[in-house]
């Protein structure tokens, strides 16, 4: 459960990280005082659609984990493919689709101490290097509404640049710029931004992309370039900062949507 979080605290020095077994497999690797374990789908997405700030969750995300200090849930991630699950050979030459993996939400509660994100993460991929094999790396946006990265520059990611994505905010929910043209993928979500478009707020965000390689040798593929960390800047549009990236601030341009598609450059 979700509580007070009064073990979420520094691990002791005796606390050597571990992989975690049940029945014999792998199921999770850290300490007592935190760790990751895979957990069910549905508590991932229920924890995701209450915590994130995006309130949204990734339908077909592959691995699901718990964050866990002690006996309590502090956190979750879901891993599965990118929005275009065979786009990973365009970023790290001969990728195949199941040799990458996208980082797709990330919460931690926000009593935790404030190198848990980065922590978590390196157990994460730990696991991961034992559970699917085959994964050469993988990658991750920040979002210009939380900040520029700082979680994944302390976890030692690589920065290979950014891009701008439309989002409309309606009725303090967010909604990206997709679901006015995917129809048959944005169900109810799609049909009430199409119906309400002339009532949203209009952003632009940039999206931060970071990458770590848990097989190293296959960076010689990256077909980006590594480029240093950029800094944040400004106000958060939420008005406070969600805990998957405390810390950080990011300025935003607004302006309100006249009921037309901003398209994009």
């Amino acid at each position: 459960m979700i509580s007070d979080l009064s073990n979420c605290s520094a691990p002791a020095a005796a606390d050597r990280p571990d992989y975690i077994r049940e029945a014999g497999e792998v199921i999770g690797f850290g300490t007592p005082a935190l760790r990751v374990e895979i957990m069910p789908t549905w508590l991932c997405r229920l924890v995701i659609s209450a915590r994130h700030y995006s309130r949204t969750i990734v339908r077909n995300a592959t691995l699901h984990l718990g964050i866990y200090a002690g006996r309590e849930l502090v956190g979750v991630m879901q891993f599965g493919y990118a929005m275009n699950p065979a786009s990973g050979r365009r970023v790290v030459e001969g990728t195949a689709n199941d040799e990458y993996l996208e980082l797709n939400r990330l919460w931690v509660h926000d009593k935790c101490p404030k190198n848990t994100e980065s922590r978590v993460l390196r157990f994460a991929f730990t696991l991961i290097r034992a559970i699917r094999k085959k994964v050469r790396w993988v990658q991750s946006f920040a979002d210009e509404r939380c900040g520029c990265g700082i979680v994944y520059q302390a976890a030692n990611f690589l920065f290979i640049g950014s891009h701008s994505t439309v989002f409309y905010r309606l009725d303090g929910e967010w909604y990206h710029d997709m679901l006015l043209t995917a129809h048959k993928k944005g169900g109810e979500r799609g049909r009430r931004i199409r119906e309400n478009l002339h009532r949203a707020e209009t952003f632009k965000f940039r999206q931060f992309r970071y990458i770590y390689f848990l097989q190293p040798k296959y960076r010689a593929g990256l077909r980006f370039s590594v480029q240093p960390y950029p800094k944040p800047r400004g106000e958060s549009v939420n008005g406070d900062t969600p805990r998957d990236h405390r810390g950080e601030k990011g300025s935003i341009p607004l302006r309100r949507s006249r009921g037309r598609r901003i398209r994009k450059a």
